[in-house]
């Protein structure tokens, strides 16, 4: 029986689909793994055991879906925004920001079934959000407590193109004031026939060197105005425009700023229509010839391709249902102008209703059924944009389809996707690298009678090693549904002390004098929680009147709900005397693990048959701390018996690290 020592010395083509199982001659397969739940890959291959979540904040309705979305004034003016139901509360440094001891929070137009429709691009202490039932709102900042959201009053536009009918209109005066009485000769042109309705009110008319905006619906032919700019007279006139966004031709889904512009796109009326800000002036919407004019274009296409997103990275990135196209000035490095917009199809796979992603020079999109992720990336070989796929190795890993896409650039790059189902998955990123690696994520507690469900993620700049990474947990506590705002906690893999750790979600920690019980557990009613008491492992407690006795005196403690981390091999391949070693009984007798920064881990081919890798002498107390981390070999005697599979699983349950740097099983093939 041939005996053979093999080298899985990298994990950095993640998570496998199921379809790959039979890819031995595929050169990215001993770098894959078949399965891969609570563990990162970093690009230079190593898999690691995801750190915990601390536990922030009970979300202010948790009966209702909430959702994060990142503010960042600069890398040390970082917040987190939690959208609800018609309001909006804050956060900064991984705490809630409160007023007068009450969580600050200011009103907003959107509701619960809104809030993941909703698109918005920042400059500054500025941020502008688009949803196409509501006019456009500027988010404001003047301080931690100071917050003002406020409907965006464009000049002069955007308009519709001129009329062509012979409907006139006639203004009952023609200075600027306010209850006048615009009137229509008749419905014709005026909202597709159906003449003025009471969804126009804020709706601007431009006529006559004139400016008005509807404040009044009279009648299908009158409207009361404020006139902004006076008219030159009050004569009837035929050529009149008609403001683009209001609640009858809907309002723009997709905003981006792009060359100094304010760029929108997306109403009802106008899916494929783009409109640009005068430059600098990101509130004047003034058309004409200038260079700094406003502008208005419309994608031209054999269909209607309503669009879903708008980036910015070397060109502007239009992503429509229909296909992905590029905004660019016709000349090489100049600046967009109203005479030398140049649009240009790149692909035509179509994105999907949800915002993009930009990654270093490339911007990463759903496709239209939210299930594979491409890469829209320029290709100089081509001189053109490519978007492959990046859901190729593992189709499985979004299936369920994404509802919402976060970046994380520090440590390493990472896009975080929530599924349909509730599962956080990770796409570790580094295309200079070529790593596109895939990993899952299940946290600590249940929803109902299944694991507990991820509805929102976002990401800031945090330290300046590492962003940080918050989402929305739903639980079931104590027989009721709870949302959780939480964080994922520091750790930056090379941490030597034990009372450091923050392996467990939903934690709190303690630090200080010497104590017996914790507190403030209240969170966690009901709940077996782990621990980690001064380094070392405590036996699990019940949380009662949201406290916990310990089994000894403690200084430091870390308290949450456990989770497991697993990494599944791929079928070992080894060859054997007579090809490969697929489809043949054999047996992995040894197996050397090559770890980091370790302790506490368990290997065995199957879940049900672990063993656990002793970490601790044998004079070692169990209620003392981690004595050391392992960053060096374990050799494992594999109690396996001859199969034709041949997996290799570790598992770490403990919260405790894990980093896994290479496996090396010693193969027994038979070939008989």
């Amino acid at each position: 029986m041939p005996r053979t020592t093999l080298a899985l010395t990298s994990f950095v083509s993640g998570e496998f689909s199921p379809k790959m199982d039979g890819r031995t001659d595929f050169d990215k397969y001993s770098s894959g793994v078949k399965t891969l739940e609570n563990f990162l890959i970093h690009p230079q291959g190593a898999a690691t055991r995801r750190v915990g979540t601390q536990f922030i904040s009970e979300v202010k309705t948790s009966s209702a879906k909430t959702r994060l979305i990142p503010f960042e004034f600069s890398t040390t003016q970082t917040y987190i925004l939690e959208f609800g139901n018609q309001y909006i509360r804050f956060y900064k440094d991984k705490g809630q920001i409160l007023d007068s001891g009450s969580a600050y929070e200011i009103s907003s137009p959107y509701l619960t079934a809104e809030l993941f429709d909703i698109k918005f691009a920042q400059s500054a202490d500025v941020m502008y959000l688009v949803h196409q039932n509501h006019e456009v709102m500027k988010l404001s900042r003047t301080g931690h407590t100071s917050w003002t959201l406020t409907e965006v009053d464009f000049t002069n536009g955007p308009y519709f193109a001129s009329n062509s009918t012979t409907t006139t209109l006639t203004p009952a005066s023609a200075g600027t004031g306010t209850g006048v009485d615009i009137t229509a000769s008749a419905v014709t042109g005026i909202n597709g026939g159906s003449g003025f309705q009471t969804t126009d009110v804020g709706r601007f008319i431009s006529f006559n060197d004139g400016i008005a905006k509807i404040t009044g619906r009279t009648s299908t032919t009158v409207v009361v105005c404020t006139i902004t700019t006076a008219f030159a007279n009050t004569n009837a006139i035929t050529d009149w425009k008609l403001g683009a966004f209001s609640d009858t031709t809907g309002h723009p889904s997709c905003v981006s700023f792009f060359e100094q512009r304010l760029v929108f796109a997306g109403t009802s009326d106008e899916p494929q229509t783009l409109y640009f800000s005068k430059a600098g002036d990101y509130e004047n919407m003034t058309s004409g010839t200038n260079a700094d004019d406003a502008m208005v274009y419309t994608i031209a296409s054999n269909q209607v391709n309503a669009i879903r997103y708008l980036k910015s990275v070397r060109t502007l990135v239009v992503g429509t249902t229909g296909g992905e196209f590029t905004v660019s000035a016709d000349g090489t490095d100049a600046s967009i102008t109203p005479t030398n917009v140049t649009i240009k199809r790149q692909s035509s796979f179509g994105s999907a209703n949800v915002d993009a992603i930009p990654a270093g020079n490339a911007i990463l999109f759903l496709q239209k059924a939210k299930r594979k992720i491409r890469e829209l990336a320029y290709n100089f070989d081509s001189d053109g944009y490519v978007a492959p796929d990046l859901t190729i190795l593992n189709d499985t890993v979004t299936k369920s389809g994404i509802n919402e896409m976060s970046y994380q650039q520090e440590p390493d790059s990472i896009i975080w996707c929530v599924r349909d189902d509730g599962q956080l998955v990770g796409l570790t990123y580094q295309r200079s690298e070529n790593v596109v690696a895939w990993h899952r994520h299940i946290f600590g507690g249940v929803f109902g009678s299944g694991d507990a469900v991820c509805e929102s993620v976002a990401s800031i700049s945090g330290t300046l090693t590492e962003d940080e990474v918050w989402v929305i947990i739903k639980r079931t506590i104590n027989g009721a549904t709870k949302r959780y705002i939480e964080c994922f906690s520091d750790f930056d893999f090379d941490e030597t002390s034990a009372t450091d750790f923050k392996f467990l979600d939903s934690h709190l920690s303690y630090s200080g004098s010497s104590v017996s019980s914790l507190s403030g557990l209240s969170h966690l009613e009901g709940q077996t929680v782990s621990i980690l008491a001064d380094g070392s492992v405590h036996a699990d407690k019940v949380v009662s009147s949201g406290a916990i006795s310990l089994d000894r005196s403690v200084t430091s403690a870390c308290v949450g709900l456990s989770y497991d981390s697993v990494l599944q091999t791929m079928r070992i391949e080894g060859g054997a005397a007579e090809g490969t070693s697929q489809g043949k009984t054999k047996r992995i007798s040894k197996v050397v693990l090559r770890l980091f920064e370790t302790v506490g881990v368990k290997v065995g081919p199957s879940l049900t048959s672990l063993e656990t890798v002793p970490f601790r002498t044998t004079s070692s107390s169990l209620s003392s701390p981690v004595d050391t981390l392992l960053a060096g070999d374990k050799e494992i005697e594999f109690r396996d018996d001859y199969n034709s599979d041949g997996f290799i699983f570790i598992k770490q349950d403990q919260p405790l690290p894990c980093s896994v740097l290479a496996i090396y099983p010693t193969l027994v093939t038979s070939d008989g």
